[in-house]
């Protein structure tokens, strides 16, 4: 164990890409559990990932406009086709869910093939490298985050399904690319299922805080011990999520 990893400057802004992930998807988990859809986020996070592998093989900038426009694009297309599905085939939605996720993973690896690099870019999308996230990064994701959390908390009842999976898409796929498909799943899922005894107006609260304890304590463990901060964070929010639903909080809740 060594203290030295404790750097702010690489610590400050993987602690606010993470904290801008949790923003968009700590109410998103909520209403992805009540949808009965629970793998909808590892499947649009791979669409996604599956554009910035395509863009990738064709030479661009992997931090450049355009691989995040065929990002975007991916995931967009996938949203649209999931409304479809949901609408279509609602019994076997959570069916399709999964083999459009196994197509999409499967799809990377057959573009990654020849690739010499290939490992290390497959490990980067489900692990992330959210140590690496700067700043620069992240200012479009806080202006993104805003204008989901407008219409999230403003307007959806009006979104409909269609507004549903396209909002839900676009918050994956600037998500994913911060931190990993692993820990935009844990991050939308963990704190869901902690929080989901609790009365309903403490859900949300309860889930934020269990959310930032979790990557803070998981990027304070990662860098004393050096392991990968992507896995630590998960496994993290997941011991901070068994407790929190074990405890319920009946007395700071008034539920006994």
């Amino acid at each position: 164990m060594s203290i030295n990893g404790l750097d702010l400057t690489i610590l400050g802004p993987a602690f606010l890409a993470g904290m801008l992930v949790l923003a968009t998807h700590v109410p998103m988990g909520m209403q992805v559990l009540a949808r009965g859809i629970v793998f909808i986020d590892l499947a649009i996070a791979q669409i996604a990932g599956l554009g910035v592998v395509a863009a990738d093989g064709m030479g661009w900038e992997p931090q450049g406009w355009a691989v995040q426009v065929v990002a975007v694009s991916a995931a967009l297309l996938g949203g649209v086709l999931l409304t479809y599905t949901e609408k279509r085939w609602p019994d076997i939605q959570e069916a399709l869910i999964g083999v459009l996720f196994v197509l999409a993973a499967s799809g990377g690896v057959l573009l990654l093939a020849n690739n010499p690099h290939g490992g290390e870019h497959l490990k980067d999308l489900l692990v992330g490298q959210i140590l690496w996230v700067n700043f620069s990064q992240l200012l479009p994701v806080v202006l993104l985050t805003a204008v989901i959390l407008f219409m999230w908390f403003g307007f959806r009842e009006r979104l409909g399904r269609l507004g549903f999976y396209l909002m839900f898409a676009l918050a994956v796929t600037a998500s994913v690319q911060l931190v990993g498909v692993y820990l935009v799943f844990a991050s939308l899922i963990v704190p869901a299922l902690a929080c989901r005894r609790y009365p309903l107006r403490w859900r949300l609260p309860i889930s934020y805080t269990l959310g930032v304890l979790g990557y803070a304590l998981g990027l304070i463990l990662s860098s004393l011990y050096d392991l990968p901060s992507g896995a630590v964070i998960v496994w993290t929010l997941a011991g901070l999520g068994l407790v929190v639903y074990a405890l319920k909080l009946d007395r700071l809740t008034g539920n006994t």
